[in-house]
């Protein structure tokens, strides 16, 4: 089964949040999910993320595919690059 961390929409019309979740890559956006790793909030300025930062680089390591705006805000956070520095060492 292919997994991927995305973002699923919540809110009302005209004013957006999202989850980040992980979900089947064959699932519909808003459909079912695995999990719920955190939440994004692109009205406020500046964004507003909440992220639990270990169950995300857990499923990272499992092989879950982020998409690219999910990828930015790890990225974000510097979850990527720890786990860079897990798989590979300092």
């Amino acid at each position: 089964m292919a997994v991927k961390m995305r973002l699923k929409r919540m809110g009302s019309k005209r004013n957006p949040f999202y989850r980040i979740v992980v979900a089947d890559a064959r699932s519909p956006r808003d459909g079912r999910i695995i999990e719920q790793i955190g939440t994004y909030n692109p009205v406020v300025t500046p964004s507003e993320i909440v992220l639990d930062n270990e169950l995300a680089l857990q499923w990272l390591k499992d092989g879950a595919q982020p998409t690219d705006t999910v990828r930015d805000i790890l990225s974000g956070e510097g979850i990527l690059q720890q786990l860079h520095e897990d798989k590979y060492g300092k």
